[in-house]
């Protein structure tokens, strides 16, 4: 029943992930290059929702080490994804401890403006989050939250995988998630009902 109600992006490349990673660990390079294209976009809105602009360098740090531990990861395609998001998050919070950024929230209702969609619902929540509006928009929600729906949305880890990334319970996990979808769902309907009705009335013309 509720099957259209989160996008799972990665999952449908799992298997083809998972024998790029094993043909990867036995040491073929073009298998690596696939791993590497299946996962790096949702790895790297993940970053960009934790670290900004810097997401890139930190995808760069994080791929080395993801490169350098290779053999020891043991999984199917799912863990593999899981196993890159830990480790991404872990090169994030010491960019984060060593830079001390904070996320400016007072600019984000600006960004918002921009984003599509009349009606404040989960799914439009879910279509915005992959822009680069929306990821700034999720840093400003609590970091729970905010980890909880990029590992759910933007990574497409299902609640236990992003549970154990988090070293968290998956309840807690569902329920930071569903809390900041909610949150978000408000922020985007609220903001584009204002900014796209003039839009709308003017296209019935």
């Amino acid at each position: 029943m509720g099957q259209g109600a989160e996008p799972r992006r990665g999952q449908a490349h799992d298997g083809e992930l998972g024998e790029a990673v094993l043909r990867a660990q036995q040491g073929d390079e073009a298998a690596f290059a696939a791993a590497y294209r299946l996962v790096q976009p949702g790895l790297l809105g993940y970053l960009r929702g934790l670290v900004g602009d810097d997401a890139e360098d930190v995808a760069s740090d994080a791929w080395l080490q993801i490169a350098r531990d290779l053999g020891r990861f043991r999984g199917d395609g799912a863990g593999f994804r899981g196993w890159t998001a830990t480790i991404a998050r872990h090169r994030a919070l010491d960019h984060l401890r060593r830079q001390r950024v904070r996320p400016r929230s007072s600019e984000l209702e600006q960004d918002v403006l921009d984003l599509p969609g009349p009606q404040s619902t989960h799914d439009q929540a879910l279509e915005a989050i992959s822009t680069a509006h929306a990821l700034e928009l999720v840093r400003g929600l609590p970091r729970d939250q905010a980890e909880a729906v990029l590992l759910r949305v933007v990574v497409g880890l299902d609640g236990p995988a992003a549970a154990r990334v988090l070293g968290k319970r998956p309840g807690a996990v569902r329920t930071a998630a569903h809390r900041g979808l909610k949150r978000l769902a408000g922020q985007l309907g609220a903001e584009s009902v204002t900014d796209e009705a003039p839009r709308t009335l003017g296209e019935s013309t």
